[in-house]
């Protein structure tokens, strides 16, 4: 099916390059404007190739297409590709069922349990790590993407060779149960409308007379297949920018203007209308391009691109100092907290990052799916059934349980589930796990959750944020349990929803699900890069821009050595690419070095291009020195922030991140109250210790101002004794016992 190119009729225009947000979302609104003012605005189909950033999108055309018309809101129907496709399969087969997350991980598992296949040693003994299991999904769902089978290819790797026939066993299990799984949406949506199978061509189709093709620059091979069977009757604008592809460029190597021609779309070129001209413009023009910046001849600076650079000693200090130059832009500038975004490299990096800031005072507006393992709701419940498992085990004989037992074993496994839920639920015994228990699973953890107000207790005690991530937890944990009780592959009863749980709390990645960035209550955006493409925020913060990351050591995947995948053609994506296509594909790329490394390491490159271009007033690009733990590593800056520093013309304007910085945030302030009497006098033992002299004066000053601080009477009292109690721990005296 990969092997058939996409034939395309229509027209594509290209930005030169990755242009600020509002130049971009300005772009595609005057090119919905003019097919909307042709075939009226129902009547204009608006596909994004990736969800994220689709609200910024929607946003940007119903405010612009508002001012051109002078009337009523246009309501353009915008959606992402996999969306309308899913939307296209569900039109075809209402019944049909998409298989979730946690089904997926349950049913591959048996799949490869029960395979009569050999597993590969390397396979074996990669299993031991924790993130095996991921990488083999994330692989098996790329494989899916794009329709790759085992047949297609001479002699693969052994790992390879095992890995994509238990795939072929997983989709041949999933076609007898009648599910379609997420990532063979867009392949099965191709062949249906291809095949044009029960006329649903002519359904789908009916509704529309023009396709506006968003970001087409990351449209794979089906991708634009899918855009051709879906405008084969109407009127096709494609609309991408060069230099601007990373996730297309992972698989298939090439310009998305050779990709545009090959498909037979006729190209334009765009010219930029510079409605915005931000100080870092430069900068995200050399990232991308590799163009260097020109001084205008008038100009009597010298810089012609210009960002900040908060450089730290480890990773904490650097999400510390963000989270104080935040409260010191909105106390210069009166900004609100939504209009912040805070990029890190990965979305596993959201939960500990955005954790952090709102330490240090800084609320978020990030909700998502955090892991299961760390949800304390999701813990909860899985004490619940596996103590409903020990009660069938036992025959209701948990009397015994938590008591102080000589005769019983100290590792008991139930002493954990009990000790939990005697934490959490203040009336607990096994008298109320019998009272909500039932026949059905799923009824009885809906039982305890009301019997217990678990969510009642969620409200109360947590953060909205963290209330809202404990709530889908829950709903996640009553979807799988629904599912045990309608699918063969595990039994309907406790055992079977402790097995299905236990394996989807060990494999579930952090915010795999969904991500919001922006709920109605406003705050901090924390989210991954990638994300940024599609976005607009007046101060973005690039975090973590050391050399381990940007590029990076690893490419594609941790699961096989990159020696090995150089010699991988099998596996999707790309592997071996030539001088030829590295140096076609990136202009900012040389001719040297490893092709591999080179090839991946731009589209690195990329990704800070087109997240530093979501900066509206001004971008940070932050790093840190070495990392946590013991072996306290040292971290190489980015190489990227090295070559930025090193070119005439663009400039990285140091911040202060030091203690003694200016203090900003009420956070900020009681910690440095806080720190000052043992800062203070350590400064006096030193300077004693050197023979130095030492100003007694300014500590006077200084202590005397802590003194009024806390007579003034409106301070917190917790506040004001644990100020106290600095001094005593300073002078060496005993903590007060009160």
């Amino acid at each position: 099916m990969a092997s058939r190119p996409p034939e395309l009729d229509g027209t594509c225009l290209l930005l030169p390059e990755p242009v600020p947000s509002s130049d971009l979302f300005a772009t595609v609104s005057d090119a919905y404007a003019d097919l909307a003012d042709e075939y009226g605005p129902r009547n204009v189909l608006i596909l994004k190739r990736h969800p994220a950033g689709l609200e910024w999108l929607t946003a940007a055309l119903s405010n612009a297409t508002l001012e051109r018309g002078g009337g009523g809101s246009r309501s353009p129907r915008v959606e992402s590709l996999p969306e309308h496709a899913s939307k296209t399969v569900e039109e075809f087969d209402p019944t049909l069922d998409r298989l979730e997350y946690e089904e997926r991980i349950e049913l591959i598992s048996l799949v490869i349990d029960g395979a009569s296949r050999a597993v590969p040693d390397y396979l074996e003994r990669a299993a031991t790590h924790e993130s095996f299991t991921r990488d083999v999904g994330q692989l098996l769902l790329e494989v899916t993407r794009q329709r790759r089978r085992l047949d297609e290819f001479d002699d693969p790797h052994d790992c390879l060779a095992f890995l994509y026939a238990m795939n072929e066993r997983f989709h041949a299990e999933l076609e007898e149960r009648g599910y379609v799984e997420r990532a063979d949406v867009i392949p099965r949506a191709v062949e249906l409308l291809e095949a044009d199978a029960d006329e649903l061509l002519t359904r789908v189709t009916a509704s529309f007379d023009a396709v506006l093709a968003v970001e087409f620059e990351e449209y794979r091979r089906l991708d634009r297949r899918y855009l051709a069977a879906l405008s084969g009757d109407a009127d096709l604008v494609c609309l991408g920018e060069r230099h601007a592809s990373v996730e297309r460029t992972r698989v298939e190597p090439g310009r998305v203007a050779d990709r545009a021609r090959e498909a037979g779309l006729t190209v334009e070129s765009l010219e930029t209308k510079g409605r915005e001209t931000p100080p870092h413009r430069a900068i995200t023009r050399f990232l991308a391009t590799g163009e260097t910046p020109t001084r205008a001849a008038d100009s009597k600076d010298e810089t012609a691109g210009r960002a900040r650079h908060i450089r730290t000693d480890t990773a904490r200090e650097q999400v510390r100092a963000v989270a104080t130059e935040i409260q010191s832009l909105r106390d210069r500038h009166g900004w609100s907290y939504d209009e912040f975004a805070v990029a890190v490299p990965r979305i596993e990096r959201v939960p500990e990052t955005r954790r952090r800031l709102r330490d240090a005072g800084v609320p978020t507006a990030t909700i998502g799916t955090p892991s299961l393992a760390e949800d304390p709701a999701v813990n909860e419940l899985y004490a619940v059934v596996a103590l409903h498992c020990e009660r069938a085990h036992d025959g209701d004989g948990l009397e015994e349980v938590g008591r102080i037992d000589s005769a019983r074993d100290s590792s008991d496994p139930r002493d954990a589930p009990v000790d939990r839920l005697r934490a959490r639920v203040p009336d607990f015994s096994t008298a109320l796990l019998a009272e909500t228990a039932e026949t059905s699973v799923r009824r009885s953890l809906e039982r305890w959750i009301r019997r217990t107000d678990l969510k009642g207790r969620i409200a109360r005690e947590e953060e909205w944020i963290d209330a809202r991530e404990q709530y889908d937890g829950i709903r996640r944990v009553l979807e799988i349990a629904a599912f045990v009780e309608e699918t063969d592959l595990v039994g309907p009863d406790w055992q079977g929803l402790r097995r299905m749980l236990r394996r989807t709390i060990r494999y579930d990645a952090p915010y795999v699900h969904a991500v919001e960035t922006q709920p109605p209550t406003g705050g901090v955006t924390v989210c991954a890069v990638d994300d940024l493409k599609y976005d607009s925020r007046t101060a973005v913060f690039l975090l973590d821009l050391i050399d381990e990351t940007y590029p990076g050591e690893q490419f594609l995947t941790q699961l096989f050595p990159s020696a090995w995948l150089r010699e991988m053609p099998a596996y999707p994506a790309v592997t071996d690419p030539s001088f030829e296509a590295v140096t076609d594909t990136f202009t900012t790329a040389d001719d040297g070095g490893d092709p591999f490394e080179t090839y991946h390491a731009q589209r690195s490159r990329r990704r800070l291009a087109l997240a530093s271009r979501a900066a509206e007033r001004v971008l940070y690009c932050c790093s840190y020195e070495r990392g946590a733990g013991g072996l306290r590593r040292t971290h190489d800056e980015s190489r990227y922030l090295t070559l930025l520093e090193s070119t005439p013309g663009l400039a990285l304007e140091e911040v202060d991140a030091h203690a003694d910085a200016a203090i900003h945030g009420e956070t900020n302030a009681v910690e440095a109250l806080l720190d000052q009497p043992r800062g203070e006098l350590e400064r006096l033992l030193r300077e004693a210790s050197t023979g130095g002299d030492a100003d007694l004066g300014e500590t006077e000053a200084l202590f005397e101002e802590i003194a009024v601080v806390l007579a003034d009477g409106d301070i917190d009292d917790d506040l004001a004794d644990a100020v106290r109690s600095q001094f005593e721990f300073a002078a060496g005296e005993v903590i007060r016992d009160e």
